[in-house]
């Protein structure tokens, strides 16, 4: 059926057409498309004519319609054209003006909808078009300033839009361009030009420098890691380029290395909440792959047509595959086109780990985050997900890097520490600080911390300088202790126990790898504390298999492998501290080191110093220890933190010497500094008394049975003055050095004999071992020894021991005397004569002792 046409009257009304009759409808249904008029309507005519003279009329002449607003126009002056000086001045006025606007519109004076596009940044686009310079299609998008109002979105889904992601782009570039040091120099462009000097595509950037200068970034960079260090790479980039134009010749992309994460996580700690996050973390590296090639971009064969399809960009988690064929619209096989694949290397990872033996302690940050790993879940097919850390940047952690970072007012300190006449004292006495008594021991541990100077005459035969400490003694000692506080204290140390350790967990096993299928070497523990110190707790616990495979370890520190085809020799340069328990419990002072030790000789010999720990039973210092012990309690205690302590006096601990302590940090670093600074020569080192001591020890051990001495024990003296050297930060070992370490190597020897002959050779080397000690130290020993004289006779006489002991003033003047000590007068009034409860009676010339 046909229909006329129809048209809008001015006040748009549907009406027919003029001039064209139809035929009436028949039926009221036909009036739903013809001319006719719908039930419950009224005609209302032909409408006004549109088209001919009605349309003519609405362009005609109104002459009170026609005309201009008077205000706003300048009607008296006529308007001449600018010059160009003129113009120039005109738009930077306009310019200025726009950029207060724009201020006023980012802070919501001026619009009030996002969608309104600034001025400023609107005619910036018109200018670079003006000129001819092209516009992206992602600087069309006008980047927004509140880049804190997410509106409601995660930030990983915030940063990937278009506006977001143009904002973070020119934050960061403005970051790299202006960012400036404390002296006012450009951090990034010395940064970028030593990079580009080196051909490296690696940027590194300081967090705590783009926290402080851009927050936002620095809050969303750990959330969404992967997503934000592209975006920083692209303007990295864009940066270099700016300076070196052709530098993309060399590196196709730069890459932005992020360090000193404020937080660091332990491997143990990392859970389900750190995934996709940027995390910083520290580890030692055991093994390392060959380079693997990473699938960049590839591309496919059809096996049907031979059409080559692609690129496809591959990403580290998922692989891409073509659907289908376009040439031949099949949907496969298709296979790897090898002459056109992209393999890029993880050049970040080779470059910090290659050309580097043994273990290395690294500190890393990068992206933690899971994928499938099908052979995990092979045996019940149950979905498990392998971690990975994504590495963006690897710090080598080891004494030189640590040195490297100290201040300047850390050096400043220790320097003016090793001017400190009673240094040496000083670094004995902070030694275990939270340990009662046991100087020798501390005195042995010190200098085994500083160590001595290893030599390698001609390359081929090599001379250890680590000092190897073994603590033997009753148990209850302190012995674990101190071994814990040296784990503490040493840069880098591993603590493993006699009865949990083996042969291969101490040196080596042999292993396949799960990813290549080779066999590999996995290290132990002493190749793990190469450069550092291994620490073996209940010594005496391990079999004899498993104490002879440390042989060449302790002497000349290295482990050699033969194993599954592979034949090598692993380093593990290392001081080694053991402790052991005497055989049946407690050690027995009337048998000989070797009778009380279940360990052979040529183990014993290779350790520098003996340490000897008995449990005597002495009132004073009992007592002593025990306000110790009760006091450290009390201080440490973890309501003291939160101020437990407030209206309590300060618990003060008794110390044996009266010399003040080092700071436990300051020591570490004290410790650090001297072994990487510090290089002693012997040139200047008695020679003639280092002879005559190990021929009078030589003779004095076979006269005893004791300990065999052997000319290992004079490497051990000479290790010993070095490291005492070390410890005064000398250049040279001195007198004082080779005397220290004669002091402390008499007193290994000694504490090993029997108690019939260990008075007698204390007189027999008295002088030796009088050196460096206090006076008022040895009048102490001297009065505690008659005490015991006098306790054990009147035990004997009367059977019982009496509440005071006295002691005639004349014994202790004689027995001073043979150590040339005439003036006692300064003991009488140390605090070490009153705190063992000792008081002098002047009038009867006696001195007394409470018990």
């Amino acid at each position: 059926m046909a229909t006329s046409p129809s048209r809008f009257s001015r006040r748009g009304e549907l009406t027919s057409s003029p001039g064209r009759d139809l035929p009436p409808f028949e039926d009221e249904s036909e009036g739903l498309l013809g001319e006719g008029t719908l039930p419950g309507e009224e005609d209302e005519g032909d409408g006004e004519e549109l088209i001919g003279d009605a349309m003519e009329r609405d362009y005609r002449a109104i002459p009170e319609l026609d005309r201009y607003e008077v205000e706003g126009l300048d009607l008296d002056e006529e308007l001449s054209e600018l010059s160009p000086g003129a113009r120039a001045a005109a738009e930077d006025a306009m310019r200025r003006r726009d950029r207060e606007q724009g201020g006023r519109l980012r802070r919501g004076l001026l619009y009030d909808s996002e969608d309104e596009e600034r001025p400023a940044r609107r005619r910036r686009l018109a200018e670079r078009a003006a000129e001819g310079t092209g516009v992206d299609d992602e600087e069309m998008i006008e980047s927004i300033e509140n880049l804190e109002d997410m509106k409601g979105h995660s930030v990983r889904e915030w940063v990937v839009m278009a506006a977001p992601r143009l904002e973070i782009y020119h934050r960061f570039k403005n970051f790299l361009r202006t960012h400036v040091d404390e002296n006012g120099h450009n951090v990034f462009k010395e940064k970028i030009s030593d990079m580009c000097k080196e051909n490296k595509e690696s940027l590194v950037v300081n967090y705590e420098d783009l926290a402080a200068r851009e927050h936002v970034l620095a809050y969303f960079l750990p959330e969404a890691p992967t997503e934000m260090l592209k975006i920083f790479d692209e303007a990295a980039k864009e940066v270099v380029l700016a300076m070196y134009p052709k530098y993309d010749r060399i590196a196709q992309e730069i890459h932005v290395r992020i360090c000193n994460l404020p937080l660091v996580e332990e491997l143990r700690s990392l859970r389900q909440l750190h995934l996709n996050q940027l995390i910083r973390t520290s580890g030692v590296v055991t093994c390392c792959t060959g380079v693997l090639p990473q699938l960049g971009m590839v591309k496919y064969n059809c096996n049907k047509c031979n059409f080559i399809l692609g690129p496809f960009f591959q990403s580290q988690n998922q692989e891409v595959k073509p659907g289908s064929c376009p040439e031949c619209q099949s949907f496969g096989p298709f296979d790897i086109n090898m002459e056109l694949v992209s393999q890029t290397p993880n050049r970040n990872t080779l470059k910090k780990v290659r050309n580097m033996s043994g273990p290395i302690k690294i500190e890393l940050t990068g992206i933690y985050n899971n994928n499938y790993d099908g052979s995990l879940n092979m045996a019940n097919g149950f979905p498990v997900f392998a971690t990975v850390i994504m590495a963006n940047h690897i710090a080598r952690r080891d004494n030189k890097v640590a040195v490297a970072e100290l201040t300047d007012e850390d050096i400043k300190a220790i320097v003016a520490l090793s001017k400190d006449e009673r240094i040496g004292e000083r670094v004995f006495a902070s030694v275990g600080p939270s340990i009662y008594g046991h100087e020798d021991i501390k005195r042995g541990l010190a200098l085994a911390l500083f160590g001595g100077e290893p030599k390698n005459p001609g390359g081929k035969h090599k001379v250890r300088g680590d000092l190897n400490v073994l603590l033997c003694g009753d148990p209850g000692t302190a012995k674990s202790q101190f071994l814990k506080y040296v784990e503490k204290v040493a840069s880098r140390a591993v603590f493993t126990t006699g009865q949990g350790a083996s042969a291969v967990g101490l040196t080596a096993y042999v292993q396949r790898h799960p990813v290549t299928r080779e066999w590999t070497l996995e290290a132990g523990a002493l190749v793990l504390a190469d450069r550092g110190v291994c620490l073996i707790d209940e010594f005496d616990k391990m079999n004899d298999a498993d104490r002879t495979s440390i042989h060449e370890a302790m002497e000349q520190q290295s482990i050699s492998i033969s194993k599954a085809g592979i034949v090598t020799s692993l380093q593990a340069r290392c001081t080694i501290i053991a402790a052991a328990n005497p055989i049946g419990g407690r050690y027995d002072p009337s048998l000989t080191f070797s009778e009380n030790v279940d360990l052979t000789e040529p183990i014993v010999s290779r350790f520098d110093i003996l340490c000897v720990v008995r449990d005597t039973v002495d009132p004073v210092q009992d007592e002593m220890l025990a306000r110790f012990v009760v006091g450290s309690h009390i201080k440490h205690h973890p309501s003291n933190k939160e101020g437990g302590m407030a209206g309590l006096e300060e618990v003060v601990l008794p110390n044996t010497t009266d010399v003040p302590p080092i700071p436990q940090e300051l020591l570490r670093k004290y410790i650090m500094y001297s072994k990487e600074r510090v290089r002693p020569k012997l040139n200047q080192m008695d020679q003639d008394k280092v002879a005559r001591i190990y021929s009078d020890l030589r003779k004095e051990s076979m006269a005893t049975g004791s300990i065999p001495i052997t000319v290992r024990h004079i490497e051990s003296m000479i290790r010993m003055a070095e490291a005492h050297a070390r410890m005064h930060l000398r250049d040279y070992v001195v007198e004082d050095d080779v005397n220290m370490a004669i002091r402390v190597m008499l007193e290994s020897f000694i504490d090993t004999q029997k108690f019939s002959v260990m008075k007698s050779m204390r007189k027999t080397f008295a002088r030796y071992l009088a050196f460096r000690k206090d006076n008022n130290e040895l009048l102490l020993f001297i009065l505690k020894q008659l005490v015991s004289e006098q306790v054990t006779y009147q035990r004997n006489r009367y059977g019982a021991q009496q509440d005071t002991i006295e002691i005639p003033e004349k014994d202790l003047v004689d027995k001073a005397r043979q150590i040339s000590i005439h003036n006692l007068s300064a003991f009488y009034d140390s605090d070490a004569f009153r705190s063992n409860k000792f008081s002098h009676d002047m009038k009867k010339k006696l001195i007394l002792q409470q018990f």
